[in-house]
């Protein structure tokens, strides 16, 4: 895996790029170029066509820890929402993905004052949405996290004025309740949006919700996926930080159902790292070009591995750079720093 530290933006912002590229091929060696790639959730279930530019690579732009709503109450984290929008446009307008991924903690429910989080989630995807690129999420710990009340709003001045919703009937106090929207909430939220792609997952796997596979391909060879995108949450905030044995358990016999052969390459996203990333997280510093905080963060991890990274070891067919791997955004923090206050904005970005 190789970390590039993006030269041709550095005329922009200090921000850290990994750049994955990874061939990705229909079995048929003749198909034509195609304008569109098809996306679907499972073997039968609805198509939707995602349209690219003819020749190219499909392109997925991933962003991670955007943290809308941090700090909510103060002038610094409105202003901070304001520099990452900023940053998303500049990124998506220079890199024109056909894709976006957000890889999580999308926002800091626990900094969120009011009832409908999904207030600040929509501020978030905007820039995408309204270019009309199409996305996926996952959900990371702090998306529905419960709202921590700060010590310094029982001294003076108190707490500061909050703007309840109005209302056409009488006043219930649940618009102004500091209680937060949890992951189905969320989700129902997001895929009320055409440009969304992202699913609840298996019943049977809540209260771990955005666990849900892609499957990739051409139209010219609709028989023939060339990629499975699998998203697993990863868990946090409402309940522990884990990938379940029930969630290894479904990503085995999906992968099973629908790739049994191993053939079509697999691409694995969530938010929280495993304990295995403890293991093979750097013992020194790593040195410039990159910049952010990767020297000065230890590896927040998962609170018990239930046997996913063993499992994707296991399985030649999932890939980053041909190496069995999954995306975790943790280890990809990079910090952008504006009028010296430091903001997460870290983006992956990769081509298959």
């Amino acid at each position: 895996m190789e970390t590039h530290c993006g030269a041709h933006w550095s005329a922009f912002f200090p921000l850290l790029f990994l750049s994955l590229f990874s061939t990705v091929g229909s079995s048929s060696p003749a198909a034509p170029a195609s304008s569109a790639i098809r996306f679907r959730l499972a073997p039968g279930a609805a198509e939707r066509q995602v349209p690219m530019r003819a020749g190219a690579p499909f392109k997925i732009a991933v962003f991670a820890d955007l943290h809308f709503g941090e700090n909510a109450w103060t002038e610094w984290g409105p202003r901070q929402d304001v520099n990452s929008i900023r940053v998303m446009n500049t990124v998506l307008h220079h890199e024109n993905p056909d894709f976006v991924i957000y890889l999580g903690d999308v926002i800091t429910a626990n900094n969120i004052m009011i009832a409908n989080a999904s207030l600040y989630w929509d501020q978030a995807i905007s820039p995408t949405r309204n270019r009309g690129i199409p996305w996926a999420s996952v959900f990371g710990n702090h998306d529905d996290a419960a709202f921590e009340w700060p010590l310094e709003w029982f001294s003076a001045p108190g707490i500061p004025p909050i703007h309840c919703p109005q209302t056409a009937t009488s006043y219930s106090g649940e618009e102004c309740s500091f209680k937060g929207t949890g992951r189905l909430g969320l989700m129902t939220n997001e895929i009320k949006n055409n440009g969304s792609f992202s699913s609840y997952g298996p019943r049977n796997l809540w209260p771990s919700v955005s666990n849900y596979v892609l499957e990739v391909s051409s139209p010219d060879d609709q028989q023939s996926p060339v990629a499975f995108l699998y998203f697993l949450d990863s868990g946090g905030g409402s309940y522990p930080e884990v990938i379940s044995s029930s969630q290894v358990e479904w990503f085995r016999q999906k992968a099973e159902e629908i790739n049994p052969d191993s053939r079509v390459p697999e691409i694995v996203f969530w938010h929280i790292p495993s304990t295995a990333y403890k293991v093979v997280a750097p013992k020194s510093g790593i040195e410039k070009p990159c910049v952010g905080s990767i020297n000065k963060e230890d590896v927040a991890a998962q609170e018990v591995e239930t046997g996913i990274m063993d499992l994707l070891a296991n399985r030649t067919s999932v890939q980053v750079k041909s190496k069995p791997a999954s995306y975790i955004c943790h280890i990809l923090k990079n910090y952008l720093q504006n009028k010296n206050q430091i903001h997460k904005t870290p983006l992956v970005r990769f081509e298959v």
